[in-house]
């Protein structure tokens, strides 16, 4: 796939920018806070519907506007496609395909397939397990789009069972000291919402579970070259509730099972303890936790060897390579780490790439690369 036009209409710093690519490579260049990660920001709206940088729409819209817009033209298998997503500072975002309004967000997923890897990706090693599960998530979405439904899914009864597990703690600390804690009401209310929580929540481990089992033997490969075979990494999906094979009744069984065993808990704590949104993924290198003890180089090299092992799988699903979003990264990898990621890339992947200097750029990638000005939301060729 190959994106050949970006129009961004009052997003972030932009107020109306038109960008044409015509290379396999372009390099954004200016200083910081002039708007070069915004714009692949945009691009990764288009890919994941998501951003890495803001939570609400209302962050992503020009200041003192109240709709922005990203468009872009992408070519794909021969054929254009035409992309639009419309986000409101008060409002529900719309997404367009062709000019077709589209009613399921749903179906705007999968068209646009991209990978992103910034300075701030280095948290996937050291940050918290939910920094793991929202790299994962972020992955499967491209890989099988309705895993984005499933897991919205999960979220919503997730958020209910916690409410009502929150009134029922509130009604208890009410009731005299020797009363009985919960009527058989309340009971069969959460009994209902056990029984969702495990079928959907056993949806969500099973895909986490392949995606890991498909993704680890990549980014092994690739750990191995980078560090020149002196280093072994394993990847290990550590689910919050025990699978042994996988098989849906089994997995949902051994759910409504921890559920039970931590219902006294949850009862105090007011909170789903059991779940994956408690799910835990484990690098390890050289049989040692990279997230504890890994020095910095280690873990470069280890979240290197993750995004070139995303671009690989993502290709090997699709049938297309993916985009690839660098985000400032080459100053963060000493000069191996840069050399296997360019070597890499060459002109398979569409490439786009911010920095502040083109020093840390060889003369022939130079010459082979558009090279854009970015200054205060404008970019100049």
């Amino acid at each position: 796939m190959y994106l050949k036009t970006l129009h961004l209409k009052q997003f972030r710093n932009y107020h109306d920018q038109q960008v044409e690519f015509v290379a396999p490579k372009t390099i954004l260049v200016g200083d910081n806070a002039q708007g070069k990660s915004n714009l692949l920001e945009a691009v990764e709206l288009l890919a994941t519907l998501r951003s890495h940088r803001a939570l609400r729409d209302r962050d992503l819209v020009l200041d003192g506007e109240q709709v922005g817009q990203i468009q872009a033209t992408l070519e794909r298998h021969e054929s254009p496609v035409d992309l639009a997503l419309t986000l409101r500072s008060n409002g529900r975002r719309t997404v367009s395909l062709n000019g077709e309004t589209l009613r399921r967000q749903l179906d705007f997923l999968g068209v646009l397939n991209a990978v992103q890897f910034s300075s701030l990706d280095l948290e996937l090693v050291r940050g918290s397990p939910g920094e793991r599960r929202n790299w994962l998530d972020t992955l499967l979405t491209q890989l099988e789009p309705v895993y984005a439904y499933i897991l919205q899914q999960y979220n919503t009864v997730l958020r209910q069972r916690n409410a009502l597990l929150k009134q029922q703690r509130l009604d208890d600390l009410a009731l005299p000291a020797n009363a009985p804690p919960h009527s058989a009401a309340d009971l069969t209310q959460l009994a209902i919402w056990d029984a969702q929580l495990a079928a959907i929540g056993a949806r969500v481990i099973r895909r986490r579970s392949r995606v890991i089992e498909r993704l680890a033997p990549l980014a092994q490969s690739w750990h191995q070259a980078i560090s020149n075979s002196t280093e072994q990494l394993e990847i290990r999906y550590a689910p919050n509730v025990t699978i042994t094979e996988d098989d849906p009744a089994l997995i949902q069984q051994a759910f409504l099972d921890k559920l039970q065993q931590r219902a006294v808990a949850e009862q105090h704590q007011g909170t789903t303890l059991v779940g994956p949104h408690r799910d835990e993924v484990e690098f390890i290198i050289n049989q040692t936790p990279a997230r504890q003890y890994g020095s910095q180089g280690q873990q470069r090299t280890l979240v290197l060897a993750l995004k070139l092992a995303e671009l690989k799988l993502i290709e090997a699903v699709i049938g297309e390579p993916p985009l690839l979003l660098l985000d400032d990264v080459l100053a963060e990898l000493d000069l191996n780490r840069q050399n296997k990621l360019l070597e890499t890339i060459q002109d398979h992947f569409q490439t786009l790439i911010t920095t502040t200097h083109l020093g840390a750029f060889d003369a022939q990638w130079l010459k082979s690369s558009q090279i854009l000005t970015v200054k205060a939301g404008q970019i100049q060729v």
